[in-house]
């Protein structure tokens, strides 16, 4: 688990988004930041993919306050995306993992855990989603009947096009297959 501190920019934007709540908020968080921090990928990202998982009105505090164009964001250059149109599975919320626990009075920072991180980009599908996948697949590593189950199980029935998700799946697997042997 990472320390409570985070590199800049993104300590002092999440502790004035932190300092700006007035009552316990969790962020769901996916894509690049949880890469990157939770995981330990080298590569740069200016924003926190989140799942709106907060109730309507402070999701919509949340992205004046530090969404993309807000002041906080022109401050320091870092924005919450509160990604709507993103295929999560089903169960993703029971095996969230806390991000630096401790480190703010009522923010949340909760991490989707590997395998959902994967599946989630999954649909996506563009180069650095790819690469975000293999980097995960070797840090973790990957079981990949635990990837193929929980596709089948939890997103799979979600898509709209299951079709080009299951080929897209199998090439994945062939490529952390490649990667592995």
């Amino acid at each position: 688990m990472p320390s409570k501190q985070l590199p800049e920019p993104w300590q002092s934007f999440l502790s004035q988004v932190d300092d700006s709540l007035s009552d316990e908020v969790e962020l769901h968080c996916f894509g690049g930041f949880v890469v990157t921090m939770l995981y330990g990928l080298a590569r740069s990202t200016v924003d926190v993919d989140v799942v709106p998982a907060t109730n309507r009105s402070a999701g919509q505090f949340l992205i004046t306050l530090a969404g993309k164009g807000s002041e906080l964001h022109r401050k320091y250059g870092v924005y919450l995306d509160f990604v709507t149109i993103a295929s999560v599975p089903e169960d993703y919320d029971q095996r969230l993992t806390e991000m630096f626990q401790g480190a703010f009075k009522r923010l949340r920072l909760l991490a989707f855990d590997p395998y959902d991180l994967a599946l989630a980009k999954l649909e996506r599908n563009i180069q650095r989603d790819r690469d975000d996948m293999k980097y995960l697949a070797r840090t973790i590593p990957f079981d990949l009947e635990v990837l193929k189950d929980r596709y089948q199980k939890e997103l799979r029935p979600l898509l709209g096009n299951p079709e080009r998700e299951d080929l897209t799946l199998r090439l994945w697997v062939e490529a952390i297959e490649e990667d592995q042997g």
